[in-house]
């Protein structure tokens, strides 16, 4: 499975040495229910098999490794992030893994575009700050031409 390997890597949930903390965009629900999470050096929320806050997950980490441009209604990819090649091609299928979890995210952001915009600029403005964002820019999905929904590619 695509994600597994995220239980191994934890590089998205740890900051390196020399590099401020992270402070991790919540949307206002979160911010009510988590108060705030402020990764110094680790997640506080880090297990050895990922993420222990399941359900209650933020939404900017689930979104990871993506990110979203509300002023261009546009995804980027964190570059470096180990599965950037194998996501992105996995894109070109509509039954993969990242295409289940790009169509998870862009339900997610369709509901926080009306709900909590606020949230959505500011998540990525410290994605920007944070990452080696690369656009992914939409392509024909080649493995089922039925559909006529677009996946992504870089």
């Amino acid at each position: 499975m695509l994600f597994d390997h995220c239980a191994e890597c934890q590089r998205c949930c740890n900051v390196e040495s020399g590099y401020p903390p992270l402070e991790i965009t919540l949307t206002q629900q979160e911010e009510k229910k988590l108060g705030s999470i402020c990764i110094q050096i680790k997640c506080d929320h880090l297990g050895s098999n990922g993420c222990m806050l399941g359900d209650d997950k933020p939404f900017g980490c689930t979104l990871y490794p993506l990110s979203y441009n509300p002023q261009k209604q546009n995804f980027y990819f964190d570059a470096d992030c180990p599965l950037m090649d194998v996501y992105i091609q996995g894109l070109a299928d509509s039954q993969s893994e990242a295409s289940a979890h790009l169509a998870k995210v862009s339900a997610g952001v369709a509901k926080l575009e009306l709900s909590d915009p606020v949230f959505l600029q500011q998540n990525f403005e410290v994605d920007k700050s944070y990452f080696d964002l690369k656009k992914i820019t939409p392509t024909k999905n080649k493995t089922k031409p039925k559909k006529s929904s677009q996946k992504a590619t870089l």
